[in-house]
Formats: structure tokens, C-alpha cells, sequence
């Protein structure tokens, strides 16, 4: 066989590193005609590559010999090409994984000694989707599982608990397209989920796993529900809500983008129906206050300030006129935070769903409002809200009057007024507030100043002034109201006061927070455990001994198109007796939302078989609140409020001992697709540069491959062609992108140890990072590193032998400083989360220890310990190999002695007749003698004090050694 035949026909894919396998040079025949060869062990496929970089393998394959250019003969001689991988994480790692499941190594007991300190560590309940995991959920998973085994070892009880959240939307909709029942679906995707989490070696304790759909748990969101119902903060009431016809179902504003939902994209309208609702709003100023409390991002605290959004002002009273002008029985009250502007009020606006406006249209105009209400209920609130939007209205034909100056103003209809913000309705003042500025520009609408200020360079009259100053044109006499002259602050202070004694209006808390939409048109959620009398309608609730409502079996899951939720379809279900008079009923039929599920499972996990109460008291006075909760950015409002309103109430009727659930709240970062590069072509087919194409505007785009591609400067560009500049960006992943990469892959290539390990080092946890898979063969190589330098070398068939080549005698001083600078080091970084510095520090104890000659087996032990929280699989298997027959889960994690960390080395200046001539590296404790021995070995001082005759030497330990030399030494160094 020829060097071009070799190059010829095994130009073949990458061999993936985990392959353990001898190849003969006979074989290598086999593969003329073939791209893959098969033996008892495995099968591989090689690449030989005629290229410096890749000369014979890639990644972690070795062979005898690396030279591709030599003739067979040459191989030959060779006797065998050798595969080998970086250390046998395909047998370690299912070794561990097993031995912690047979000896539950990682269950939390539920007696425990609670004189020990307690970490309660969780990640954000995970949907079990039929996707399966990609390699961005690992990150914030495998961040805990490094928290809970390092407390783990430092003496704590740690609860590290896995469960599902698996109701819900997603599996609804599967089941109408496949006709498969959502259980069945739901269960198949748990499973999937489970083992590709325990395939990542993470310590949970699966004896508390457990899923919102399983009747024992929602059992008790259901009582949940009771109790909130019992105290009036569960109630029904007629609302605009996001009704989707296609889905059958109603949709939460988060689910709606763009005017269609967010699943399927089907379009979404406004119309009011009768919903269950939480009274979220009682708890608002709480939800508010107690937020300083808490070691959560300042972001997410902002984003839940903003929500709740809380602000004071007045509402202000503006009594409708009839076509004479006359006041009618009708009055539009208005929410203002800036009632020092009241004189500035030319126009009202009403929302599109405000509950007078069927009476406040004329008939001239009704045609044009009808058109506006349909038009306006086809948007989500984030698009009539947007400020970057052309404002859009209608004149609904009537007036009202302002109570400051008695005007006749009027009334328009506009959907950047919202019916569930304050009372749906707004006084224009379109000076002073840049929407409203926008509109009366639009619609010439009267705009009348009232507010000057005090800098007058900020006076614009080409724009709105939304700041404070002083009032101006703000008075009218004959109303008893003067407030020209005063500050923005005093006047609102007088308009209010004056607003209370005249019956205008009156001081008011407002508060962007809505209460909670709780009900949804769906089969697969938890039935909300209340009936309604078929004679008279009253609501009645189930009694507790009732519980658990079970949702009933249902084959037909589609929606029935008249806003009857599924489940109205499970006749014998729905139609029932009132277990407490026996008269006959209807079950409520809509289902809760997906978030309630969500809102309390963290208690779940401290007592998970409890079938008497939510949760023991004492067992939630220990565990609670939860230390450390990680999960993404995306629930930094809506899960995280829900879950501290619903707490906050169990906190109230006595079930939980604090106020709020998560201490500290980490949100991990995104960790994107591997980086894509894209080239333009022009229309006849020729490559442009990305610049050219921005002006072009209609070039084609084409995905280069990574090795065609070169970076020159900040840019990258055509290897072929450097004029041709590309376009490089990273997405987040996705099946649509084709960029979502498998963990199952990642971990079968090259192991979970350098999967957990390559997560936590890309960069900071909470940093979005792009994914490189090139860039976890560094991490596999320090894994292979530390194997090596701890169970040595493998033997020339690639095995490595039992034991470590550890030796039992005492460390160096040199080994000792290494090792306790990297314990605290990587203490601290685990501490403070900065677990890719961490890892950083192990890799610069190794290579420090590959330049010892010997290496004690303490040093290793302690250095194991170190690396265990991260790369468990290789640790355990490690310490058993340095002969303990134990896990080491348990063993006290190293503790940096200070003595070690200080060093005891100085730089010490050295001097000949009085000058500076060089440095010398000294112990602190060091004689005169000793510092004069190592400056004659010094190669620059050597030369001034070699044979030289010395008069006399000054010393002064830690600072200075001074050595004078006799006057006949001078002049032959001045020669």
C-alpha cells in the first residue's frame, strides 16, 4: 500500500477519543472501500490528514509513530498502531453512577442531627420536554451539584433535591397532534430527563423526586387554593383576557408575542370572559419592602419593582357633558401620579375594554370605536404599550369636564391605555408627558404649558417637559384653585387636598401589579377543587377530606371552540352532588396554571411523602428558606413573585416559619451555539465582503465552514480570499438554528467529568458564553493530566494498571505551599461561586506537581478532595486507587493551613562598595553566610565577587546585603 493510497482512501472522520483499540497495519487494508472498522471492543473511523495540526489523529488519539508521509513498509515496522484514550472515563464513570445509586449516597435522611448547619441548594423545577436536554441546562445543574458536594464535605446536611414540572401547555398540544395522552408522553420525557441527568453524575437525592402531575402532590396545591379562597384572594370576576381560538385556551400576557402565541403562533384577540383570579395585589407593598432583604441580583429586584410598579398620586373625577353641555350621571375617574399637571389637561383617554365606554360613544362615532376596539384587541399589552409605536386613537364624540377649570375636553378612545392599569383611563397632558405629546400632535389636540423649568435651557417647546418645576397658568377662582408659583411637589399636595374637599378626587397607591389570572382552557393542569350549585350558581368549596380532586381520563383533548374548556367533555365527571347538602352540581372545568405547580414544590422537597400535611413544621422550620435557588434570567418576574406571594400567604396562616423562600437567587448564563460564519454572494454568484452586502442589501448568505475561515484583526474572513470579511455570531440554541448540541454526545465523546468541567470553565456563571466544542478537549487533557500523574502511565497497549505511583513519605515545604495555595484558592472560588478561577488554580497545581520528582501520597489525597465537587466520577475512582474503600462524598473537604500561604521567600537586594549590583531569592530566617553563598552563585554577582578579597560585609536581615571589597578588588573592577 502506497502514501497515496493511505491518503487516499482514510480520509475518514474524526476517531472520537473515548475508542480503545489496537490497529494493525493488516487492517488498515480493510479500509480501502470502507469509512469505518469494527472490532470486538468498538467501532471507530480514523482521519489521516497530510497537515502539521493533525498529522495522524485528532484530539486524543496517539499512534506509534505520527508521520503519514512514511510507505507502508515503514508502518510495518511498527508492528501496531496504537488508539489510546486520555484516562478510562468510559468505565469509571457508570462505576460511580451506579455505586451512588445502590448505596443511596447522596439521600438526605429524613431524621437528621439538626444541631449540624443546614444547606438547602436548588435548581429551578425543569419542564421535561420530548427534546431532552442540550448543553445549556447542564450549567446552572452542574453549579449546584458543585455547592452541594462541597458543603456536603464541609459538615452540612445539604438537601439537593430533582423533581419535574409537568403539566401544562406543551404536552397538550403534543396529545392533539399524536392522539397520545399527555400522562403518557409526560412520564416518557420524565424518564429521558432523569437519566440523562444521572448520565452527568449529579448528587441528588432521588428518593424525593417527585412531578406536579402525580395526584399526592397537587393534592395539596389544590388545598393551597382552598385556603387562598377561604381568605378572598381567590375569586371569579368578568376580564379582558388573551383568548386564542386555535388553542382553545386563554393565555398569560408572557405567552403572547407580537399578537399571536408563543406556541404554534396562532393569533391571539382581547375579549372579557369570567375567570378565576388571585388577589396578588394585597400582598404588593410586602412583595416590595421585603425585597431589600434578600441576596438577589439588583436586576431581578428592579425588574420586580417595576412590575409591581407601585406609585402615588390621586384619582381625579372628570363628570361627563351630554351634546348641551350639561353634566350627565357619569363620571370617568382617572389615575394620575402628576395632579400638579391638572390644569394642563386637554383630552381624556379611555382604554379600547373600559366598561363605560359603550356609553360614552356617539352614534356618529360608534362605527369608528367598534373598528378601533377589534383592531386594538388583535395586540398583546407590550405592543399598545411600547413607546418606540405610532401612537393610534379614536374621538369617541363626547366631552368631559376638567374640575380644575371647568373646560370641555375631549375624550378619546387609545390603546396605549391599558383597562388593567389604574382605572383604565388617563388625563392627557400633552406638555408634560411625552406619549400623550406625541398623540396631540398627531390628532391637533390643544397643548397647554403648566409646568416651566427651573433650568431654562430645558424649555423645548418643540417637546414635552416631563420634569418638575414651577406652576404656571394654574388658576381658577371661581373653582377655589390657585397653584401658580408653587413647586410641582407642593401644587400636587394642594390639588389633592383641594380635590378631597371638593368631592374631585382623593389621594391614591397605585400599582402597576395586576392580580393573578388563574384559570386556563385546558385538560392538562390541576383542577381547581370548587363546584357550583346547578340551582342557584353559588361557588362551593370541596372540603379538604375531598382532596385530591383527580383530573378524569379524557381521549379527546381537543378545544371546543366555544371557550368551554376540554374537560366540560368529561360528562360524568363534570356534572356532581355538594357533599355537604346533596344537591346537584357542576365542577369548575377550566384548570390552574402552570406556574401553581411551580409556586411551592421547594417545600414539597423538605417532606415529600407527607400525606397529612404540606409539610412537617419542624422539618420546614430547619430546611427553610432555600440557601442557594439557580435557574434562568427568563423567571426573574413571574415564577419568583408568584412563589413569594404564595408563600408570604403560608407564612400568614402559619404554615411556613419565614417570609420569603429563596435567600439567594443565582441566574445562570445563556450558553450559546457554537459561533456560525456566514459569507454573502452577490447576484451573479461572487463572494462579497460583509460591508459591500450591508449597502447591497439583497446579497445571498451562505455558511462557511470553521476551517475555511481565518481572523485578521477583529474580523474574520475567507482563508482563500482574506479581502472577503464574514459575519460571525453565535445564537442561542435551537432545533430551527441546528445548532443544539447533545450532552448524550458530549459525554460519550469525551466524558461528564470534562463536561461538568468544560461548563463551569467557559467564564463566570452568570455570563452568557458560546459553546466550543474544541474547546473541551483543554479540560479533557487536564482531566487526562491528573489521571496520569496519580494512577500513571499507561502500559503500551493503553491500560493503566491498579493503584497510583503515590509514594508514603512526608511533602516538601515546595509541595506543601503548592498544595494549600490551591486549596484556598479553590475554596474561595467555590464560595463565591466563581468556580472557572477554581478550576484554574487545580490546573496550575498540576502542572506544578508533573515538575516534582516525587510525588506523597497525602499531597494527592488532599488534591482529590479538591477536584471532587467537579469531576466526581474521576475523584471517587482515585481515591480508591490511593486505597480507601469508601466514597469519598463524605470526607472533610482540605482546609488551607496559613502557614503554608505566607511566603517565606524575600528578594534581597545585594550591593558591592555600596551599589546596587543585583537580586537575590532568600528565606526570611536567612544568616549572612547563607545569603552571601547564594550571591557568589549568583551569575551576575558571581563576577564582582568571585576570587575577589573581601573587607568587610553588612547584612541587615530582610533588607540588604552590603559586601565592600578591598581597594586593589576596586581597581581591578574598574579595569
Amino acid at each position: 500500500m502506497s502514501k497515496h493510497l493511505l491518503e487516499t482512501h482514510i480520509q475518514i472522520q474524526p476517531l472520537p477519543p473515548r475508542s480503545h483499540t489496537l490497529l494493525f497495519p493488516t487492517q488498515l487494508q480493510t479500509l480501502q472501500s470502507r469509512k469505518s472498522f469494527t472490532t470486538k471492543k468498538s467501532s471507530f473511523c480514523l482521519s489521516l490528514c497530510n497537515n502539521k495540526k493533525n498529522s495522524f489523529f485528532f484530539s486524543h488519539v496517539s499512534v506509534v509513530r505520527s508521520s503519514v508521509t512514511r510507505g507502508v513498509n515503514e508502518v510495518e515496522e511498527d508492528k501496531q498502531l496504537v488508539v489510546k484514550k486520555a484516562y478510562p472515563f468510559p468505565e469509571i464513570e457508570p462505576k460511580w453512577q451506579r455505586y451512588w445509586e445502590e448505596n443511596r449516597t447522596f439521600r438526605t435522611p429524613d431524621e437528621i442531627d439538626t444541631s449540624k448547619p443546614k444547606f438547602y441548594v436548588l435548581d429551578m423545577f425543569p419542564y421535561p420536554s420530548g427534546a431532552g436536554l442540550h448543553v445549556g441546562h447542564p450549567l446552572g445543574y452542574t453549579a449546584t451539584d458543585i455547592l452541594a458536594r462541597f458543603k456536603r464535605m464541609q459538615g452540612y446536611n445539604v438537601l439537593h433535591p430533582m423533581g419535574w414540572d409537568a403539566f401544562g401547555l406543551p404536552a397538550e398540544q403534543y396529545a392533539i397532534q399524536t392522539g397520545t395522552h399527555p400522562n403518557i408522553t409526560t412520564f416518557r420525557n420524565i424518564n429521558r430527563f432523569r437519566s440523562q441527568l444521572k448520565s452527568l453524575g449529579f448528587s441528588y437525592d432521588w428518593d424525593r423526586e417527585f412531578s406536579t402531575i402525580e395526584p399526592e402532590y397537587y393534592k395539596w396545591t389544590q388545598w393551597i387554593f382552598l385556603q387562598l379562597l377561604k381568605r378572598g384572594l381567590a375569586y371569579q370576576a368578568e376580564v379582558p383576557v388573551n383568548w386564542c381560538p386555535a388553542l382553545g385556551t386563554v393565555l398569560a400576557n408572557e405567552e403572547v408575542i407580537d399578537g399571536v402565541s408563543e406556541r404554534g403562533g396562532h393569533p391571539v384577540i382581547r375579549k372579557p370572559m369570567r375567570q378565576w383570579m388571585l388577589k396578588i395585589t394585597a400582598y404588593a407593598d410586602r412583595l416590595l419592602e421585603d425585597l431589600d432583604d434578600l441576596d438577589w441580583p439588583e436586576s431581578v429586584k428592579d425588574m420586580q419593582r417595576n412590575w409591581i410598579g407601585r406609585s402615588e398620586g390621586a384619582e381625579m373625577e372628570f363628570y361627563v357633558l351630554d351634546s348641551d353641555g350639561r353634566e350627565r350621571n357619569i363620571k370617568i375617574t382617572v389615575f394620575t401620579t402628576r395632579p400638579d399637571t391638572i390644569f394642563g389637561a386637554t383630552y381624556l383617554v379611555v382604554a379600547p375594554e373600559h366598561t363605560l365606554l359603550p356609553s360614552l360613544v356617539s352614534m356618529a362615532q360608534s362605527k369608528y370605536v367598534e373598528e378601533y376596539i377589534d383592531l386594538a384587541s388583535r395586540k398583546s399589552d407590550l405592543e399598545r404599550t411600547e413607546l418606540q409605536k405610532e401612537k393610534t386613537g379614536v374621538f369617541s364624540g363626547c366631552y368631559a369636564r376638567n374640575p380644575a377649570n371647568g373646560e370641555a375636553i375631549p375624550i378619546w378612545v387609545a390603546d396605549y391605555v391599558l383597562g388593567s392599569y389604574g382605572t383604565g383611563a388617563i388625563m392627557a397632558v400633552p406638555a408634560h408627558d411625552t406619549r400623550d405629546y406625541e398623540f396631540a400632535l398627531k390628532y391637533d389636540i390643544p397643548i397647554r404649558w403648566v409646568v416651566t423649568p427651573e433650568d431654562k435651557s430645558l424649555t423645548d417647546s418643540r417637546s414635552a417637559f416631563p420634569g418638575q418645576g414651577l406652576i404656571i397658568n394654574s388658576s381658577n377662582s371661581m373653582l377655589g384653585l390657585d397653584i401658580n408659583g408653587l413647586s410641582s411637589k407642593e401644587a400636587a399636595s394642594k390639588v389633592i387636598e383641594w380635590a378631597d374637599k371638593t368631592g374631585n378626587g382623593k389621594k391614591k397607591v397605585n400599582y402597576k401589579l395586576r392580580d393573578w389570572l388563574f384559570a386556563r382552557q385546558r385538560y392538562w393542569g390541576e383542577p381547581i377543587p370548587v363546584i357550583f350549585l346547578d340551582e342557584t350558581g353559588e361557588t362551593i368549596p370541596l372540603p379538604e377530606t375531598e382532596l385530591p380532586l383527580t383530573l378524569p381520563e379524557l381521549d379527546d383533548f381537543t378545544p371546543t371552540g366555544t371557550g368551554e374548556p376540554p374537560l366540560s367533555k368529561a360528562g360524568s365527571w363534570v356534572k356532581t352532588m355538594d357533599p355537604s347538602s346533596g344537591k346537584p352540581a357542576t365542577r369548575e372545568t377550566s384548570t390552574m396554571p402552570q406556574w401553581a405547580g411551580s409556586c411551592w414544590y421547594y417545600l414539597r422537597f423538605m417532606d415529600p411523602s407527607n400525606s397529612k400535611e404540606l409539610v412537617d413544621k419542624e422539618k420546614e422550620r430547619y430546611w427553610s428558606p432555600v440557601d442557594v435557588y439557580v435557574g434562568g434570567a427568563e423567571h426573574a418576574v413571574l415564577h419568583l413573585l408568584y412563589s413569594r406571594f404564595w408563600h408570604k400567604v403560608l407564612y400568614d396562616i402559619g404554615v411556613v416559619s419565614t417570609k420569603e423562600p429563596f435567600q439567594c437567587v443565582i441566574n445562570q448564563g445563556i450558553i450559546l451555539g457554537e459561533v456560525q460564519y456566514m459569507a454573502f454572494r452577490d447576484s451573479d454568484g461572487s463572494f462579497i465582503s460583509a460591508d459591500s452586502a450591508d449597502m447591497l442589501g439583497e446579497a445571498n448568505q451562505e455558511r462557511i465552514p470553521e476551517e475555511k475561515v481565518v481572523k485578521s484583526g477583529d474580523s474574520f474572513v475567507l482563508k482563500d480570499n482574506p479581502k472577503i470579511r464574514l459575519v460571525a455570531r453565535a445564537h442561542k440554541m435551537s432545533k430551527s438554528r441546528g445548532n443544539v448540541v447533545n450532552p448524550d454526545d458530549v459525554v460519550s465523546e469525551y466524558g461528564a467529568d470534562s463536561l461538568r468541567l468544560y461548563e463551569m470553565f467557559m467564564g463566570p456563571l452568570r455570563d452568557s458564553k458560546t459553546w466550543n466544542t474544541s474547546g473541551i478537549e483543554g479540560v479533557h487533557r487536564f482531566l487526562g493530566r491528573t489521571w496520569r500523574l496519580i494512577a500513571g502511565s499507561p502500559s503500551p497497549d493503553g491500560t493503566f494498571r491498579d493503584g497510583t505511583v503515590a509514594i508514603d513519605e512526608e511533602p516538601t515545604l515546595e509541595q506543601l505551599r503548592s498544595l494549600h495555595k490551591c486549596i484556598a484558592k479553590v475554596t474561595d472560588e467555590i464560595e463565591g461561586t466563581r468556580f472557572n478561577t477554581g478550576i484554574s488554580a487545580m490546573m496550575e497545581f498540576i502542572n506544578a506537581a508533573y515538575k516534582w520528582d516525587k510525588h506523597p501520597r497525602s499531597i494527592f489525597e488532599a488534591f482529590v478532595l479538591l477536584l471532587s465537587p467537579y469531576a466526581p466520577h474521576m475523584a471517587e475512582e482515585l481515591w480508591l486507587r490511593l486505597g480507601h474503600s469508601t466514597s469519598l462524598a463524605y470526607e472533610p473537604f482540605p482546609k488551607a493551613d496559613p502557614a503554608y500561604l505566607k511566603d517565606s521567600t524575600i528578594v534581597l537586594p545585594v550591593q558591592i562598595n555600596g551599589k546596587t549590583r543585583g537580586t537575590i531569592q532568600v528565606e526570611e530566617a536567612c544568616t549572612e553566610e547563607d545569603a552571601f553563598k547564594l550571591a557568589l552563585k549568583d551569575e551576575k554577582l558571581s563576577k564582582y565577587l568571585a576570587g575577589k578579597s573581601i573587607k568587610k560585609r553588612i547584612y541587615v536581615p530582610g533588607k540588604i546585603l552590603n559586601v565592600i571589597l578591598d581597594r586593589e578588588n576596586i581597581k581591578v573592577g574598574a579595569r
